[in-house]
């Protein structure tokens, strides 16, 4: 797959039966339509804002960069806000599937579900390493 952020090819990284795709350039994260909400069944995260279909259903905000595509549709994705402060990220309009620049995932984490939770993620062996991805370059 081709990173919808920078162009560049994205690496799979697979955990149990999730297959998130990563740019290891700018360190962002594909996930397919379902695939958030199994990584968050896998982590013990319970957090309804970021199931999927409340996602969607958030109005658009002004997007902070130039628009991108879904590198599943090739549609231009919307931009949502969540959190407070609020994290940006795109989502597919078609519900293709959700993109997170690197870091954004993790920030969204620790507003919504919590520092402790967060953290605990951190410490299991393949979510530490994804942990790290979802940080980006802090």
């Amino acid at each position: 797959m081709i990173c919808p952020k920078c162009k560049q090819d994205m690496i799979a990284v697979e955990y149990h039966q999730i297959e998130l795709d990563h740019c290891p350039r700018c360190k962002g994260v594909w996930f397919d339509g379902e695939e958030l909400e199994l990584f968050l069944q896998s982590a013990k995260i319970v957090c309804p804002e970021l199931e999927p279909g409340n996602i969607v259903r958030l109005p658009e905000v002004k997007a902070a960069h130039a628009p991108i595509k879904c590198p599943v549709c090739g549609r231009v994705m919307k931009e949502v806000a969540l959190g407070q402060p609020a994290v940006n990220i795109d989502v597919c309009r078609r519900q293709d599937g959700l993109w997170f620049d690197g870091g954004e995932l993790h920030d969204i984490l620790r507003q919504t579900a919590g520092k402790e939770t967060a953290e605990a993620c951190d410490g299991q062996p393949v979510l530490g390493f994804l942990g790290e991805v979802f940080r980006g370059s802090e």
